[in-house]
């Protein structure tokens, strides 16, 4: 028998080791080149899909351009980030189990993830609303979340709401 034959059945001892593998953490985000802000690179990166940065930089930059056209007084890098920080929850509701049963406890949210939670919850707004182009539904997203309206800052009320409610489960958060 030839000797490669059954090579494809014989087990993998090896594995592949790689000297850096990449974190896609904080310290490695590097900004994006127009605005040279991390905060929109993060926002590019949310809008992402399979790896296509150049489609999600194209949307992200194009509602940046309606956002300059509808709202001339304010540069549009500070309304995306006035519109982050007016959806960022200050407080949300976790599972947790206590014997048995299982409670909503209100937790304060860090830094880190309410910026997170506020970027998601933007895009997957924009993405809900459907018939127009992804880059005028996000500028129109982020307009309203700048005014304090429109369906990410409804999201955020109601997660303070859910938060008020069980507030008496406070004391599990330990």
């Amino acid at each position: 028998m030839p000797p490669g034959r059954f090579r494809k059945f014989k087990k993998k001892t090896e594995k592949t080791k790689f000297k850096f593998k990449f974190k896609s953490t904080e310290r490695f985000l590097k900004p994006e080149p127009r605005y040279n802000d991390v905060v929109l690179a993060k926002l590019i990166n949310q809008v992402m899909y399979d790896g296509k940065k150049t489609v999600a930089q194209g949307v992200v930059y194009g509602a940046m351009d309606i956002i300059a056209e509808r709202i001339k007084e304010v540069p549009p890098l500070d309304v995306v980030v006035k519109a982050i920080n007016n959806v960022k929850p200050q407080v949300e509701v976790r599972s947790k189990r206590v014997g048995g049963a299982t409670y909503q406890v209100p937790m304060e949210v860090n830094r880190k993830r309410q910026q997170t939670l506020a970027i998601r919850n933007i895009i997957l707004n924009a993405r809900s609303k459907k018939g127009k182009p992804m880059a005028r539904r996000l500028a129109e997203e982020i307009i309203d979340a700048y005014n304090n309206q429109g369906a990410s800052i409804a999201w955020k009320e109601n997660t303070h709401k859910m938060a008020e409610a069980n507030k008496l489960f406070a004391h599990f958060a330990w």
